[in-house]
């Protein structure tokens, strides 16, 4: 590829669309650019070659024996480059990267992916399991799902539903709940990473966290939930975590009271990005979603 050091690649294009053309009038309207600067361009690769490469004659250009041998793999050259570039753009075109906290990806948006690519399977989906706030400006993030008040700065943030709590546990616990205060004799699991207390739903009862007994502590709310599901106790989960456990009979919400936590699921994407078909098909499928998880 030392040759190509040698010669610029706008005159090889020049040449490469006026042999096709076989006029400077058509290669210069292919590239936007006047006959003049066609010209020039092709006069100055041919020195840089050493070669002519056409035949200026009343016709048009006609290629010499050096532009039937160079003219050829030059277009096929162009063509490769031009499929490159396709494909890059395509992929990128075609490939949702979403940034989403480990266990929304894994308890609730993992499970639905398919619905998405029955719906639109020209969408390869690239989950970016995360709590970090990603900058969406900089990154090849498209969007975020996010839980909060939606206040995060220099972003735009579509509201997707508001966050609940409520106690779950395993059905053969439930049987001996006949009310809240059943709690606090009753094994307690706690996801001691979250921010969300016992208070949150025990205030409407006039009941306090530290009336409940101590149980089993847990840094990842997957895991806790899991020893919900066993039956090791009542844990206190929100919908897009326990969703498809009660849906599967594997647990039961023991209490019809939900409390609202102030925060909600978002949709994050950034306002000076523009916002592709792809995000459009996604947020119009989450929202659909989401309908579904108002339980």
């Amino acid at each position: 590829m030392r040759d190509l050091n040698r010669v610029h690649i706008n005159g090889l294009r020049a040449v490469e669309a006026a042999g096709r053309h076989r006029s400077l009038q058509g290669a210069a309207l292919e590239l936007g650019v006047t006959v003049g600067a066609v010209s020039q361009q092709i006069i100055k690769t041919e020195r840089q070659l050493g070669h002519m490469l056409f035949d200026r004659t009343s016709r048009g250009l006609v290629p010499t024996p050096a532009g039937k041998l160079v003219l050829p793999r030059l277009s096929s050259g162009f063509r490769e480059i031009a499929a490159a570039l396709a494909s890059l753009r395509s992929d990128d075109e075609m490939t949702l990267v979403i940034s989403v906290a480990p266990v929304l990806a894994s308890r609730w948006l993992v499970p639905r992916l398919a619905r998405f690519s029955r719906l639109h399977p020209e969408i390869r989906v690239r989950l970016d399991a995360s709590v970090e706030l990603v900058d969406l400006d900089t990154t090849d993030i498209d969007l975020a799902l996010r839980v909060g008040a939606g206040d995060w700065p220099d972003v735009r943030a579509d509201f997707l539903m508001p966050q609940e709590v409520f106690p779950v546990c395993a059905p053969e616990l439930a049987a001996g709940l006949t009310g809240p205060h059943d709690l606090i004799t009753s094994p307690i699991l706690r996801d001691v990473n979250s921010t969300l207390g016992w208070n949150i739903w025990l205030d409407q009862f006039a009941i306090d966290e530290s009336d409940l007994p101590q149980g089993h502590g847990f840094t990842d709310a997957s895991l806790c939930l899991e020893a919900a599901i066993a039956g090791q106790g009542v844990m206190l989960a929100w919908q897009t975590l326990a969703q498809d456990a009660i849906a599967a009979g594997w647990l039961v919400a023991p209490f019809p009271e939900r409390a609202a936590t102030g925060l909600g699921y978002w949709l994050v994407t950034s306002p000076a990005r523009p916002r592709p078909r792809k995000v459009h098909h996604f947020e119009h499928w989450i929202l659909q979603e989401v309908a579904g998880a108002q339980m």
